[in-house]
């Protein structure tokens, strides 16, 4: 049996991570957009959009500035036509009183520190507006030129607040646009994270199913293996002593009896095409519930969750039999039987742990009185 066993044909899983080169394009390999690429994508456009933002709002602090230093100019402006009229008052009044030439004088002197006032605002303008001269504010200066300047400094700094006044108000319009954008670009961000997130989690469960799936069945022919059928057995076990032992629950083991002969004498891969569809077989002749399993190399084993008498298992023991039989007839061989082992617990069998051994020990029976066929297992084991 050993020796049968070393020999039997096994075909070798696919890795389950496997490096699968993408496909080559004119400018070298594809690149697949992760969540990684897509968030630092978004971080940059985020960035990009802030350091814009920043910029724009810099923009309409200095406007706000320039509006309040044109205003601050025209404030000056007026008080210097105040006072350009008080001069203009005080000229018309005849000179004769010397009540007339206090006044004027005091009002051309306060003209002229008002102007001494407007050329300090505007010739420390940062802006590179028009300087006043400094001939307007000496005492031989003309009321005629500082009427034409006053007019010239009022028509430019009225044009330059209204133009930092429409330039703020364009840039704050700009501002809530870019707000908007952001807060949008945000909202995206996070639901295509959570999209992301979403699919990844989805393709980390079908993985997780896809090892799970891995770990418990045999990679050729998709039968449990020896690991899902004891998790299988002690489940099994622990719902019969729930049912204060009302339940039984039995297992199959089973040898192909000549199947070294095939790998021998056909090849493996015969061996393994046969393998794969007497398991077909022996899925289809038992219950939904039970479990068939294969062991290692030709050996198989089937749990039978619960039954009531003996004779139920002798007929599960003949169908497997008998697909063994049809299956080694199909593909033309005369050469594959099996013996079976079956143990039961508790009856015949008094610690589910040792059912499958008991099982394998009336297996080997079996193959000692001739093969082909299925035995019981003793009280005694």
């Amino acid at each position: 049996m050993a020796a049968e066993a070393s020999k039997t044909s096994t075909r070798i899983p696919e890795p389950l991570f496997a490096w699968r080169p993408g496909r080559l394009r004119a400018g070298g390999w594809r690149l697949t957009p992760g969540p990684a690429t897509v968030a630092v994508a978004s971080l940059l456009c985020l960035l990009i959009g802030l350091l814009y933002l920043a910029t724009q709002i810099r923009t309409v602090f200095s406007d706000q500035v320039k509006q309040e230093y044109a205003s601050l100019v025209l404030e000056a402006v007026e008080h210097a036509q105040t006072a350009r009229t008080r001069v203009g008052v005080w000229d018309e009044v005849p000179g004769a009183h010397d009540t007339a030439a206090n006044g004027y004088r005091e009002a051309r002197a306060e003209l002229t520190r008002r102007l001494a006032s407007l050329a300090a605002l505007v010739n420390a303008s940062p802006a590179g507006a028009p300087r006043i001269p400094s001939s307007v504010l000496l005492p031989d200066a003309t009321l005629a030129q500082m009427d034409a300047l006053l007019g010239n400094a009022s028509s430019y700094w009225h044009a330059q607040r209204d133009a930092h006044s429409a330039d703020m108000r364009k840039r704050i319009t700009l501002v809530s646009r870019m707000l908007i954008a952001i807060a949008a670009l945000l909202f995206c961000m996070l639901i295509t994270a959570l999209g992301m997130y979403a699919k990844r989690n989805r393709q980390l469960a079908g993985q997780s199913h896809e090892f799970e799936h891995a770990a418990l069945h045999d990679p050729m022919t998709g039968l449990a293996n020896r690991r899902k059928l004891v998790a299988a057995l002690e489940e099994a076990a622990m719902q019969a002593s729930s049912d204060a032992g009302a339940a039984k629950i039995a297992v199959l083991y089973m040898d192909l009896d000549g199947f070294k002969q095939v790998n021998d004498s056909l090849g493996h891969r015969v061996g393994d095409e046969f393998l794969i569809e007497v398991s077909k077989r022996f899925r289809e002749s038992v219950r939904r519930d039970d479990v068939v399993a294969r062991i290692g190399g030709d050996e198989f084993a089937v749990l039978v969750r619960r039954f009531s008498a003996q004779e139920e298992l002798r007929h599960i023991a003949q169908r497997l039999i008998g697909c063994v039989v049809r299956t080694d007839e199909q593909m033309g061989m005369g050469m594959v039987r099996a013996s079976i082992g079956i143990a039961t617990y508790p009856d015949l069998v008094d610690d589910y742990r040792r059912l499958v051994a008991a099982a394998d020990a009336a297996m080997y029976q079996v193959k000692r009185s001739g093969k082909d066929g299925y035995a019981f297992v003793s009280r005694a084991s």
